[in-house]
C-alpha cells in the first residue's frame, strides 16, 4: 500500500531511555520525506523508559518519497530500532478502529458514542452492539448496528462469554467497550482482553459500591461525583486508568440531580479515554499507562 500526501501515519515506541531515542524517530522521518505534524515524548525517570509519538504525512514537494509504501517503512525503521530495543508499531491515523460495544440497560453512554461516531468526532467502526437485555435494540436498529442480546446468569456466564469471544473474532474488533455493560468479566475474559476493552464506572468521592452509588452519595453529602475509564483487568475496577474527571456539587442536588451529573460526566470521560486509545496516544506501563494527551 503506498502512502499518499493526502494520508497520516502516526508511529509509536517505548525503549530505554537512552540518549539518541528522539533522533531515532525524527531522524528517519527525515531521511524518508515525511512531514512530523505533532511529537509527543514522555521519559520516566523512575523506570529509566522512553516513550515517543509521532504523526507525519510524506511530504508533498517531495515526488520521488510519495510513492514509498507503509511496508517499506515499517521494514527500514526496523532497522534502525533494533539496535535502540525499541518497541514500536507505524499506523494509518485515519483508519477506523473496529469496535463492539457492550451495554445492559443504562444508554447514555451507547447514545454519546454512537453521536460521536455519527458526526465523525470519533474514529470508530462499531461492528456490533452486545446486551444482556433486550431494551436497546431499537437504538441499534436506528443507527443501523448489529444488535446481540446474549443473556447471562451465573450458570450460563461461559456460555455467554464464549458467544461474545466470537462475535469478537468474527466481527474483527480490535476494542470492546463498556459502556455501562452491567456484569463482571471473567478472569479468563480479561486476560484476553488485555489491553483491548475499556470500562467505565462511577468515581464517587468517597467511593460507594452496590445499589443506588448516587443515593448513597446524597446521604454522606458528597461535594464531588467523577468518573474513572480504564483498561479491564483481572482486578476488578482496578485495571490502567486512561481518563479520569471530577464535577463538584453541592447540597442543593437530589439524588437524581447527581445521577445527572454522573450520567455527563461518565460520557465524557469513556469518550475521552477511547479517543486517546483510538489515536495511539496511550502506552501500558505495568498497572499505570503513559497518555500522551492530545486535542479533545
Amino acid at each position: 500500500m503506498s502512502i499518499t500526501a493526502d494520508e497520516s501515519y502516526v508511529l509509536t515506541g517505548h525503549c530505554p531511555s537512552v540518549i539518541g531515542s528522539v533522533e531515532l524517530v525524527t531522524g528517519f522521518l527525515f531521511q524518508q520525506g515525511c512531514y512530523v505534524t505533532e511529537l509527543q515524548t514522555f521519559d520516566d525517570t523512575e523506570t529509566g523508559e522512553f516513550f515517543i509519538r509521532a504523526e507525519f504525512y510524506p511530504e508533498k514537494n517531495d515526488p520521488e518519497k510519495t510513492g514509498v509504501s507503509i511496508e517499506q517503512l515499517q521494514q527500514e525503521f526496523a532497522k534502525c530500532a533494533e539496535a535502540f530495543g525499541m518497541s514500536w508499531h507505524i499506523r494509518n491515523a485515519r483508519q477506523p478502529t473496529r469496535c463492539i460495544i457492550m451495554v445492559s440497560k443504562y444508554d447514555h453512554c451507547l447514545q454519546d458514542l454512537l453521536h460521536r461516531q455519527q458526526t465523525g468526532h470519533l474514529n470508530i467502526e462499531v461492528a456490533a452492539i452486545v446486551s444482556n437485555h433486550p431494551d436497546l435494540q431499537g437504538l441499534a436498529a436506528w443507527y443501523g448496528i448489529p444488535y446481540y442480546h446474549f443473556p447471562i446468569t451465573a450458570e450460563t456466564k461461559p456460555q455467554q462469554e464464549a458467544q461474545v469471544w466470537h462475535l469478537i473474532e468474527q466481527t474483527g474488533a480490535d476494542l470492546v467497550i463498556l459502556a455501562r455493560y452491567m456484569q463482571v468479566l471473567s478472569e479468563e475474559m480479561c486476560g484476553r482482553l488485555h489491553g483491548k476493552a475499556i470500562n467505565i464506572h462511577h468515581s464517587l468521592l468517597p467511593g460507594f459500591k452496590g445499589a443506588k452509588p448516587y443515593h448513597q452519595a446524597f446521604e454522606k453529602g458528597v461535594k464531588l461525583v467523577g468518573a474513572t475509564a480504564h483498561y479491564v483487568s483481572q482486578d476488578l475496577d482496578e485495571g490502567p486508568i486512561i481518563s479520569q474527571a471530577v464535577e463538584a456539587v453541592d447540597h442543593s442536588y437530589t439524588p437524581q440531580k447527581l445521577a445527572a451529573k454522573g450520567r455527563d460526566t461518565e460520557r465524557l470521560t469513556l469518550a475521552r479515554a477511547i479517543k486517546a486509545h483510538i489515536e495511539h496516544r496511550v502506552f501500558l506501563h505495568g498497572n499505570r499507562t503513559v497518555v500522551l494527551q492530545g486535542h479533545d
